[in-house]
């Protein structure tokens, strides 16, 4: 299947390693000018980087998307070298304490509602006006499994994840009718850098969770976003699509 972003303009957060890396190269890849954001500039700017030694086009940013003044100078970037926006990925995301509900940190709360729920809202609210002038677009918001099962300690990471569901089909109902579709994403436990530092028995017990008898890799988790984001997935808003080994079917 042929995918084809050329002559848009997108914005992928916490783009500096793992899926929002392989997203973001997927998208430069099929032709889109690709904001390659993230809180680590040096990340950000070596994807940004590869991306343009390969011929394409992008843009590196750095700065917390959990500070709405940030979001806001994201799109504003984009329209500057782009023109308009077209495409958002609200990837950026942060796992935060483990600690039952009882005992829950609460600044530990507060930061993850505020990276994996909050920003979300923020690239939305800023990035959907740009995409109205420019016609339309779509957005996918990274949700995860545990957007739709919970995950003993993990809090604040479920309670954003099933919100940023809810957000992503209101957005869903407000402006597919105007051009812009909205989708949600929800992966297993990915081999991505934050799973790194674990020891090999604690990567297999995860591996073990899922039927596949896995880890799943960023890049198929951006096969999946790219497909949501392109022309091919034209009559699919407000849904949420898992990529996930098979993990909630038990």
């Amino acid at each position: 299947m042929q995918i084809s972003f050329g002559g848009q303009t997108g914005i992928v957060t916490g783009a500096g390693s793992g899926i929002g890396a392989a997203i973001a190269l997927g998208l430069a890849a099929a032709g889109a000018r690709v904001i390659v954001a993230d809180r680590d500039l040096v990340k950000a700017t070596a994807v940004a980087d590869k991306i343009t030694a390969s011929g394409g086009q992008a843009h590196a940013a750095g700065g917390d998307v959990s500070d709405p003044a940030v979001v806001q100078a994201l799109v504003a970037l984009a329209v500057e070298k782009g023109g308009a926006l077209t495409l958002l990925v609200n990837n950026a995301g942060i796992g935060g304490p483990q600690a039952p509900v009882g005992e829950y940190p609460l600044d530990g709360w507060n930061q993850v509602i505020d990276v994996n729920l909050n920003a979300v809202f923020y690239g939305m609210r800023f990035a959907i006006p740009e995409m109205l002038k420019a016609g339309g677009g779509a957005i996918v918001n990274m949700a995860s499994i545990l957007g739709s099962v919970g995950f003993a300690n993990s809090a604040a990471y479920v309670a954003a994840k099933h919100a940023l569901l809810g957000l992503t089909q209101n957005a869903a109902l407000e402006y597919t009718a105007k051009g812009i579709r909205t989708t949600a994403v929800g992966p297993a436990f990915i081999d991505t850098p934050l799973l790194t530092a674990l020891p090999p028995e604690a990567k297999a017990g995860l591996a073990a969770l899922h039927p596949i008898g896995r880890l799943g890799t960023s890049e198929e988790v951006a096969n999946l976003v790219l497909f949501l984001l392109s022309d091919k997935a034209s009559f699919i808003s407000g849904s949420y699509h898992l990529v996930d080994g098979g993990y909630t079917a038990q």
